[in-house]
């Protein structure tokens, strides 16, 4: 059943992002989502926010959540929708072949996951050739005043926010494995500052 503090943290997932959501992240999410393409694996999939908004290019979605509340409720979320299959597992140890998806999708995931390299491995690794990923996550501030600030309570937020790394330049790691295909950069409107930094887009493995 998972521990009382991940049960706690699933209930409150939803209320917490209404005002975001509200805002503009659901239409960033649904710009995003657009683009997804044939079998499509989602990373961290949390309640399933995004499940609702994939489009019938998308003929097969494998969505990935490793914390058994959360995926709970991505399972009730989406049980009407037969392209769904859930998968709980992290996204560091990905349970599908090798160059077997079109499209790997991360939105609000790489700030949350102990370390992103192994993350990003996995995702290049299970992406066919010509497979993209698709990515909405929040940043590392290029304002020094607010990137100094997330510095400063990059360790409280972390706490509150299960893991969160506020301050974690995620787009600067995304280069090291990634090609940039296109990039936007947006605020996260309605949300505290630590986090509205947004990056937005796609990419390509590095071969």
């Amino acid at each position: 059943m998972g521990n009382p503090g991940e049960r706690l943290a699933a209930a409150v997932y939803d209320p917490f992002l209404w005002l975001g959501e509200r805002r503009g992240m659901h239409g960033h999410r649904a710009r995003l989502l657009r683009q997804a393409r044939g079998r499509v694996l989602e990373i961290g999939a949390g309640t399933g926010l995004n499940a609702s908004l994939y489009p019938s290019t998308a003929e097969e979605l494998i969505l990935t959540e490793p914390v058994p509340a959360m995926l709970r409720r991505l399972g009730r979320r989406t049980t009407r929708d037969p392209r769904v299959r859930t998968m709980s597992v992290l996204g560091s140890e990905l349970q599908v072949e090798d160059s077997s998806v079109d499209t790997v999708v991360s939105t609000l995931v790489l700030c949350t996951v102990p370390s992103v390299e192994p993350v990003l491995a996995e995702i290049a690794r299970v992406l066919k050739p010509g497979g993209r990923l698709l990515f909405c996550e929040h940043v590392r501030a290029t304002d020094a005043r607010l990137a100094r600030r997330q510095d400063r309570f990059a360790g409280l937020w972390a706490a509150f926010a299960q893991g969160c790394r506020c301050n974690r330049d995620t787009l600067s790691l995304l280069l090291d494995r990634f090609t940039l295909e296109k990039v936007d950069h947006a605020r996260w409107s309605g949300m505290p500052s630590l986090v509205r930094p947004l990056v937005m887009g796609s990419a390509v493995p590095i071969r």
